[in-house]
């Protein structure tokens, strides 16, 4: 089975749950070989009702006390541009697609999301061409994200503070 997760977090995201799991996306899922979408919809208002001559496996759910399982068994995840979504994912060397909520005021998730996408290590867009990236985008060509290395971090810090290494 190819999974592809989609969350939004804590977050009211409506436009990226309408906008995924529409026809129209499902049949670029399906195209792609993927077999299940797997949605994360949080306190939105808007619950999807799914067309039932996708082949693609529909399920939803609001919150879990855990996401860490369906990324895990997620074979590309679409998360909104929380930054520690974007981190729990990256650090689990997953494929990524951040969708930046553009109706956000003061929207400090394009910055970074931008960022990693330019340094090659998730896609990045908006619910607007989502279906276009889905379309064109080859998440084999996604770099690994570095593996954290507290050591360094903490070495780092110590030279910066003037404390021994």
């Amino acid at each position: 089975m190819k999974v592809v997760f989609v969350t939004v977090g804590t977050t009211s995201f409506d436009d990226l749950i309408k906008t995924i799991s529409s026809d129209e996306c499902c049949k670029i899922l399906e195209s792609r070989g993927y077999t299940k979408l797997l949605l994360q919809i949080g306190c939105g208002n808007f619950e999807p009702k799914f067309n039932t001559t996708n082949k693609l496996q529909l399920e939803y759910y609001r919150y879990k006390p855990s996401l860490n399982d369906d990324m895990m068994n997620a074979d590309v995840i679409l998360s909104h541009g929380g930054a520690g979504s974007i981190l729990e994912c990256l650090q689990l060397k997953k494929k990524l697609l951040v969708v930046i909520n553009d109706k956000l005021s003061e929207n400090h998730q394009v910055e970074f999301a931008t960022k990693l996408s330019n340094s090659g290590y998730l896609y990045c867009c908006t619910c607007n061409n989502l279906t276009t990236v889905l379309q064109e985008s080859n998440f084999s060509k996604l770099k690994k994200f570095p593996s954290s290395e507290p050591e360094s971090f903490c070495h780092f810090l110590n030279q910066q503070l003037g404390l021994p290494p």
